[in-house]
């Protein structure tokens, strides 16, 4: 096992996992998998940008401790969450005879995890899946709850299942071959654990910013916490019937931006949610739920981090305000056609806002266009 490395369990019964956080797992994930998964057949699924990063390790790893693992590796970006892509992933799993009882192990970032994971949730009925995440974004969020998913034309990952990993394998070090953009749009995500119902973690992240982005010791602790707070919301509502939801702070608007700049690089995921939590705490002030001072000093602590925060920002066009409604009504947290939002009571104080009147949300799209 490794000899320095966070540990956080979530406790699912028959299906509990830990979450392994360190600075050389992906050199030691050989050991690892082999104390834990003997035997196993392994089917690996990355992108051409992490193969070329990050691959030989993972390879020369499992490799030395006796696994002979198929490699799958696809086009890198938000567009490979595809039908295609789900396909080809799939056909090459059966093509190399992977079983049941085989490993499908997810190296990549947050788009890798989604598609990886929802193969291994239908190929051969449900097979082991292992999340090693190589960006921030991943390691913090989509990697850990069992969320897995690809985007369809009319929305963003509206077709997927809940299918937990057995284990995630989150090693720092992959952290370091980010650029400042992607390690950004990844802090976002760790902010919206605290702007939930941490406002303690909020305000240590304000304070320790500068030392997670330049990698000292309060990265590893934010990723745990993050982590944590993560696994705490599945334990309590593993399929989002309930309070999970509220880990969508920010992302009805996000995935309506994502929708409208066609998931490309226009907009990463983090910048769309950084927009989002922004645009929701706005939109709370406004209906008098939170206090408008809450959303200058968290719109300027993600400026700090280099993160777009108003509806300006997003380059190009996204349409007029009927075009974003209308994407944000295709959110899978609308309920009979009747919109659903995360809002706020103020930072650490989110809560789901049902039935939001829509006249209400256009109008106030409307004047954050030109804000």
């Amino acid at each position: 096992m490794p000899t320095s490395h966070h540990t956080v369990h979530v406790p699912l019964g028959d299906r509990a996992y830990d979450i392994l956080i360190g600075k050389r797992l992906l050199d030691e994930a050989g050991v690892i998998l082999a104390e834990r998964f003997a035997r196993a057949r392994i089917g690996i699924v990355t992108d051409e940008n992490v193969a070329r990063a990050q691959l030989p390790r993972l390879l020369a790893s499992l490799r030395q401790s006796g696994f002979q693992p198929v490699e799958i590796v696809l086009s890198p970006g938000e567009s490979t969450k595809s039908y295609a892509h789900l396909e080809r992933t799939i056909e090459a799993l059966l093509e190399a005879r992977l079983e049941r009882g085989d490993l499908v192990v997810a190296l990549g970032g947050g788009v890798i995890g989604d598609l990886a994971g929802f193969a291994a949730s239908v190929t051969r009925r449900g097979m082991k899946l292992v999340q090693i995440p190589t960006s921030l974004l991943a390691q913090v969020d989509s990697s850990v709850g069992g969320k897995t998913a690809i985007n369809s034309p009319h929305g963003k990952n509206l077709i997927g299942a809940f299918h937990q990993p057995s284990l995630v394998l989150a090693d720092q070090s992959t952290l370091d071959t980010l650029d400042e953009r992607q390690f950004a749009a990844g802090y976002a995500e760790v902010v919206k654990y605290g702007l939930i119902d941490d406002e303690k973690f909020y305000f240590w992240l304000e304070e320790h910013r500068e030392e997670i982005f330049a990698g000292g010791a309060a990265r590893a602790e934010a990723i745990a916490r993050s982590c944590a707070a993560k696994a705490r919301f599945v334990v309590a509502d593993e399929t989002e019937t309930g309070d999970r939801a509220l880990l969508n702070l920010g992302h009805t608007f996000a995935h309506a931006l994502e929708k409208l700049t066609g998931y490309s690089d226009r907009l990463l995921h983090g910048e769309a949610v950084s927009i989002g939590m922004v645009l929701a705490h706005r939109f709370s002030a406004r209906l008098g739920h939170a206090p408008s001072q809450d959303t200058g000093r968290i719109e300027n602590h993600l400026r700090q981090a280099g993160l777009p925060t108003r509806l300006t920002d997003v380059p190009g066009d996204i349409g007029d305000t009927d075009a974003l409604l209308e994407a944000i009504g295709q959110d899978k947290k609308v309920r009979r056609g009747a919109l659903t939002f995360i809002l706020t009571r103020g930072i650490g104080r989110a809560f789901i806002e049902h039935d939001v009147d829509r006249d209400t949300v256009w109008q106030f799209l409307e004047r954050m266009r030109t804000r």
